[in-house]
């Protein structure tokens, strides 16, 4: 994976803490975090600010940022070999995001789809955070200069915006190869894990059906439950690939099996060719719960040792704060504040 000219390869990514992490988390972000993790160095963080751009209960974001952590280390991620911390303990994030906001324009961000969607109908009541939310994002990644960012299809207007903002501050303040150009990482047959009650939806920790997803805390029971009650078409499966048009259903769910089994969609559209639904959900069902059992387990251990994940939050937030305040300093300085030795 080549690195932006000049600068060492580095990942980050994050995911908010709010609501509960389903299968869509771990099959589109965290399973492929942890192999990213075994090709180049990686941070991982839990975005809290980004999480209080609505309002969050005090006390169910402290929980939330505990099991967002907790998932992070079930699901593989060594924070020992890299770095695992949450955003709001690293201030040099919300700084550097002060730097974009007079470096970013107003058009961009005004073209942003996520605040459209988010704000809704009534924008003039959204908080001014979630307007500015692509710059503290910009912030996240560019504090550590990092070179690549695992990322949602829908998050890459987000990453178009964050290189807008690193080419401006390079070309207004002169210095070229400052900032990196980061570059989106989007691997998977599942990138992209739709609903399991509308196959024309994203999966979704706010959406109010909890039958839509699978959340990473639920048991055997409801797994194969939820699986079961997902919505189907009355066709059998297709022999081929183009026998999913038009079928976002049964395309979602064998798209989450060939995650799953680390096959390609094509490979399992020719394993279960001519099933029926009944016969399909048995195997996603048992392969589901072999999945995720294990970090289900695991998260429900580390959640009950809070003292644990706060000292592991800690640590990394120390070695992250090293960092970005290596670049804030260098930002600083190239802006033209004066600061004390």
């Amino acid at each position: 994976m080549p690195a932006d000219q000049g600068h060492k390869p580095l990942a980050f990514s994050g995911m908010q803490p709010t609501g509960n992490l389903h299968l869509g988390n771990y099959l589109g972000a965290l399973r492929n975090w942890v192999k990213l993790q075994e090709q180049q160095a990686c941070i991982y963080c839990v975005v809290d600010l980004h999480a209080i751009t609505t309002f969050q209960d005090p006390k169910e974001l402290k929980d939330a940022i505990r099991a967002c952590a907790a998932a992070y280390i079930a699901s593989g991620i060594d924070p020992k070999s890299h770095i695992v911390f949450n955003q709001s303990q690293v201030p040099q994030h919300a700084e550097l995001a002060w730097v974009f906001n007079c470096v970013a324009r107003m058009g961009w961000l005004n073209r942003m789809t996520q605040f459209k969607e988010k704000a809704g109908k009534n924008r003039e009541n959204a908080s001014a955070g979630l307007f500015v939310y692509p710059n503290l994002m910009a912030a996240d990644v560019l504090v550590y200069k990092a070179t690549h960012v695992p990322v949602g299809e829908d998050q890459k207007q987000h990453l178009e915006l964050m290189r807008d903002i690193a080419q401006k501050f390079n070309s207004d303040f002169g210095v070229p190869d400052f900032f990196p150009q980061p570059e989106p990482v989007i691997t998977g047959p599942a990138t992209r894990v739709m609903s399991l009650r509308d196959g024309s939806a994203k999966m979704s920790k706010s959406d109010t059906s909890d039958n839509s997803r699978i959340n990473l805390t639920d048991d055997t029971d409801t797994i194969v439950r939820k699986i079961r009650k997902a919505k189907t078409d009355p066709h059998s499966l297709p022999d081929q690939i183009q026998g999913l048009a038009d079928r976002p259903e049964a395309e979602n769910l064998l798209s989450i099996f060939a995650a799953m089994s680390d096959q390609t969609l094509e490979q399992v559209v020719t394993q279960f060719a001519g099933a029926t639904f009944s016969d399909f959900k048995s195997e996603l069902s048992d392969l589901a719960v072999s999945t995720l059992a294990p970090v289900t387990e695991e998260m429900a251990r580390l959640v009950a040792a809070p003292d644990h994940i706060d000292q592991i939050l800690g640590e990394g937030a120390q070695r992250a704060r090293e960092l970005a305040d290596t670049t804030l300093k260098e930002v600083y300085d190239i802006v033209g504040f004066v600061r004390s030795a």
